[in-house]
């Protein structure tokens, strides 16, 4: 019985290594919306609107990241139409729905980085 529970312990553990390994590296720092908008009432530098452009830039690619596999779950999802799958709410709808929030919030985080790199620009 140990054998078996240290073995289980063992895969859960090696498991969970493995998906932190797997994992994508964050390269944009974790700003709270306070400090991004402090960041945001305090930019005048070139550097200063460099900075806020990298981070909406990665909020970007985070977004575009999440909006694909919000896509590949819509499409799956969207295979099964029959049974429960047919109930308000419907899975499908659900995903769809997800995928367009990521798409917007997508879009959002491009238009600021390239209004604070036109500014980074214009500062220099």
């Amino acid at each position: 019985m140990k054998v078996i529970l240290k073995a289980t312990f063992l895969t859960a553990v090696l498991a969970a290594s493995v998906n932190l390994a797997h994992s994508e590296p964050t390269n944009t720092p974790h700003y709270s919306k306070a400090e991004i908008k402090q960041m945001v009432h305090e930019a005048h530098t070139t550097q200063q609107y460099r900075t806020l452009a990298d981070y909406f830039r990665g909020q970007q690619q985070k977004f575009d990241q999440e909006a694909r596999s919000e896509k590949q779950e819509w499409e799956r999802r969207s295979q099964n139409t029959t049974g429960l799958a047919q109930k308000y709410p419907r899975p499908v709808d659900s995903s769809k729905n997800r995928y367009e929030y990521f798409s917007y919030e997508a879009e959002d985080m491009s238009q600021q980085a390239n209004r604070y790199e036109t500014l980074a620009a214009k500062a220099q």
